[in-house]
């Protein structure tokens, strides 16, 4: 990685740029603006491989024809706690968009909702999706699939996507306590980003084409997989992941569709499970002050580092100073905002 010092660019700045940048290359202003939110949210927060760097595979889908830009999504209002969306083939963040008050109305009323979204393309950080809704007192929970990368624990061929799982729930006087993990053993993203910058993976990460063990994000990339996390236990929590956010939202398996007819083509078309409860249902001590509670006894474990807290004084940080960029990436974002 260069040594030279980063530029501070605001991050309603870097928001607005991105924002130009999508729609210039085909999405509506309200999906641009959607999206150029949730990528200037990564990477204000240090979530680097779904920030920025995600630009080009972005673009490069929307080129390809393979991602809808202008899709509207159409809500059904299914059942108490059931909301369903087809996206249309467009992104999920727009598709969730249109169902996020219906989803806090729906939870407040009955204690739990979920929604349940299909034909959607999700190519962005997960935590953005769940971490609102705690800010709102609720407890969140999402799902998403992705494409088949990852080879089932005990398999010879990827199947699973890196199916992530993120979960926030409201703190009393604290941001909310927020996790977004994938059940491989790292994030896709994370090895682009390797394998962009020479590094090589830790061990039992990753296989190559061969199916043989590989530390080289290239070997990965280029035919190989990733393996999940924990060995059964990951992949039975991907398994999980896919029953979830696809077969019961009615979007594609990981393994489902067939992208081959459109070149660069790099967004996963699958489904997404989001869940709202409110947990103000339940008797007791205020669960936000119990969340306290446990990080609290966390901490006197001995855990120095609770989930999200990174991610929170480098949220602080960079609205404060402004979000860090390489000059070269600031200069070819603008250039493709055309500023």
């Amino acid at each position: 990685m260069s040594n030279e010092t980063p530029l501070r660019i605001p991050f309603g700045q870097l928001r607005d740029t991105l924002a130009r940048i999508f729609e210039r290359h085909g999405t509506s202003p309200e999906v641009a603006a959607l999206l150029a939110d949730n990528c200037a949210s990564a990477e204000r927060d240090g979530a680097h491989s779904h920030g920025v760097f995600r630009i080009p595979g972005y673009l490069s889908t929307l080129a390809s024809g393979w991602v809808d830009g202008r899709a509207v999504p159409q809500v059904q209002d299914a059942a108490p706690g059931f909301i369903a969306v087809d996206a249309r083939n467009g992104f999920a963040q727009p598709a969730y968009a249109a169902a996020r008050e219906l989803l806090v109305a729906k939870a407040r009323a009955n204690g739990i909702a979920l929604l349940a979204i299909r034909n959607s393309h999700h190519f962005a950080a997960l935590w953005p999706d769940v971490e609102p809704l705690a800010e709102q007192g609720l407890v969140g929970l999402a799902l998403v699939n992705s494409m088949a990368c990852v080879v089932p624990h005990g398999g010879t061929r990827p199947l699973f996507g890196t199916n992530p799982i993120a979960f926030a729930a409201p703190r009393e006087g604290h941001p909310p306590l927020v996790f977004d993990l994938a059940t491989s053993a790292m994030a896709h993203g994370d090895v682009q980003i390797a394998a962009r910058e020479g590094r090589q993976l830790p061990p039992a990460h990753g296989v190559d084409a061969a199916g043989q063990p590989t530390c080289d994000p290239r070997a990965v990339l280029d035919g190989g997989a990733l393996l999940p996390f924990g060995g059964h236990k990951g992949s039975a929590l991907s398994m999980m992941v896919e029953l979830l956010a696809a077969a019961l939202t009615g979007g594609n398996f990981s393994f489902d569709f067939d992208w081959s007819g459109h070149p660069g083509a790099q967004t996963p078309r699958t489904g997404e499970l989001i869940i709202a409860i409110d947990p103000a249902k339940s008797t007791g001590r205020s669960f936000a002050q119990r969340c306290n509670d446990l990080v609290d006894a966390m901490a006197d474990a001995g855990q120095q580092r609770q989930p999200g807290q990174q991610r929170q004084r480098q949220r602080v940080q960079s609205l404060r100073e402004g979000v860090p960029l390489p000059a070269a990436t600031w200069a070819e974002l603008q250039r493709l905002a055309g500023v």
